[in-house]
């Protein structure tokens, strides 16, 4: 399936959580109250006045949920300015505009907050083409709406959208026993759309049973899993190898990736067609076990096999590719932890082959 609509949520592409919790430290000591932080999952995903409601709630404040929207607002609003992007943001955004994907952001927040947060990214706002808020729909998250209204704009069937997602609630799923999932998640899956879950909060991701997958940061998203145009930046360049990887036996191997002012990383790495996406000639895909905070474009990378994983297969579904690939990873996990192949975690040993290299050269 070929998707052409990229939805996100505003916590997907800013650091938003942390700056609300920041602003609610300081307002609720007006109210000799101490935030610390257990409300934040709750709030996450919310509409602002559903959130006041929590606080209000919780921290058993005499004051209406209105009241305290009314207190919260205009320190959170003066705080916008500091608002950065995530990792993976602008590559992602530039990658999908270069490929013209159509995206739009669909959030719980009002037009007006929206608005004021995008102002500090004006790249960001050009990428969307349409944008919908909580207050013009019906019913805002977990109700599909905000999405449907969203590829409505765009003129784009919602099976054929996924959506970037990171929101948090308590919601009873009919087919599911009552879990704790996002409410975002929610609401794309009713609306039939993909979603792929960017947890807010690290060590979250047994919350997020509802996406399709769960990642640890854009810079890990695969967007060939998903019908759209892969990275470039993800795969090395095969010029000038042309005649020896169509030698090559097309396979999946691990080993040890060195950035240049990084360090080692624990790596997979592809050499094939991979054919679940017709590839029409081979390509050398590393993958490097480590979340990154943020981008490494233009460092120097080298890599070094150790070991064998598997031959390189066709799937019959993005899901059996992706349980497949997650397990590459964990046996490439354990395996780099033996001494066989610990040992070429090495700093001289990556000089040598360097300079045997350039030797060559």
């Amino acid at each position: 399936m070929c998707h052409e609509l990229q939805l996100h949520r505003q916590n997907t592409i800013s650091m938003t959580d942390g700056l609300v919790s920041e602003v609610l430290k300081v307002n609720l000591v007006k109210h000799k109250k101490r935030w610390d932080g257990r409300e934040v999952q709750k709030i996450i995903g919310r509409t602002p006045i559903e959130a006041a409601a929590v606080i209000v709630e919780d921290y058993e404040l005499p004051l209406s949920k209105e009241d305290l929207l009314s207190e919260f607002s205009p320190m959170l609003s003066d705080q916008w300015c500091k608002l950065k992007a995530l990792p993976g943001v602008y590559r992602l955004f530039k990658h999908l505009r270069g490929n013209g994907v159509k995206m739009a952001l669909a959030s719980n927040s009002p037009r007006a907050n929206i608005e004021t947060k995008l102002s500090y990214h004006p790249t960001l706002k050009e990428s969307f083409a349409a944008i919908v808020a909580g207050d013009e729909v019906k019913s805002g998250k977990p109700s599909p709406d905000i999405y449907l209204e969203a590829a409505k704009k765009l003129s784009i069937d919602p099976s054929k959208c996924i959506v970037i997602e990171d929101s948090l609630s308590p919601l009873l799923i009919t087919t599911m026993l009552l879990l704790h999932v996002r409410p975002g998640i929610c609401a794309a899956k009713a609306a039939e759309m993909e979603v792929v879950a960017v947890p807010s909060l690290p060590n979250q991701s047994h919350l997020y049973t509802a996406a399709d997958e769960v990642i640890n940061s854009l810079l890990d998203l695969r967007p060939e899993m998903w019908g759209l145009p892969p990275f470039e930046d993800s795969k090395l360049s095969v010029e000038g190898h042309a005649a020896v990887l169509s030698e090559h036996p097309a396979v999946v191997y691990f080993g040890w990736a060195k950035l240049s002012t990084r360090g080692f990383y624990k790596m997979v790495m592809s050499i094939g067609w991979n054919p679940y996406f017709n590839n029409t000639g081979k390509t050398i895909e590393p993958w490097l076990l480590h979340k990154f905070d943020e981008d490494f474009h233009g460092e120097d990378l080298h890599l070094v096999i150790v070991g064998y994983i598997r031959p390189e297969a066709n799937f019959p579904s993005l899901e059996s590719l992706i349980a497949k690939i997650q397990e590459g990873g964990i046996i490439a996990e354990k395996a780099l932890e033996l001494p066989l192949y610990a040992k070429y975690k090495d700093e001289d040993y990556f000089k040598g082959i360097t300079l045997d290299r350039e030797n060559h050269l």
